[in-house]
């Protein structure tokens, strides 16, 4: 099982967060990957994704936290499905002495994001 978490914006204009976990063995269309690389003890104050995409942890720990308080956590190998991209946003900090590396991956239009929801809340 691959974890994920996906970020979306909600009716309410607020970025809500659901964990789940990312289809195996289908193929996702995307438009492009790239990668980068913060260093440890990075933060980003509050925005939104620029794009639908897949944010693909490498290394380090993150916190992140929406405007509506939603707080989770995301660890290497843990999958970011981005897709808040308008509304109140949310933002992120390193929370180990790790850098944070990544990939992005992102989608062409009308992909299929293969996440499927944890069925227990």
């Amino acid at each position: 099982m691959i974890k994920a978490y996906y970020l979306s914006t909600g009716a309410d204009g607020q970025s809500h967060v659901v964990s789940g976990r990312i289809a195996v063995h289908e193929t996702v269309a995307v438009e492009s990957i790239h990668f980068e690389e913060s260093p440890p003890h990075s933060s980003l104050e509050w925005h939104v994704a620029p794009t639908t995409q897949y944010v693909i942890t490498l290394s380090g720990t993150l916190e992140f936290v929406t405007q509506g308080g939603e707080i989770f956590t995301i660890k290497p190998g843990d999958v970011l499905i981005a897709e808040d991209t308008t509304g109140a946003g949310h933002k992120w900090r390193l929370i180990d002495d790790q850098p944070w590396k990544r990939a992005y991956v992102l989608f062409k239009k009308d992909a299929k994001i293969n996440f499927q929801a944890d069925s227990s809340k």
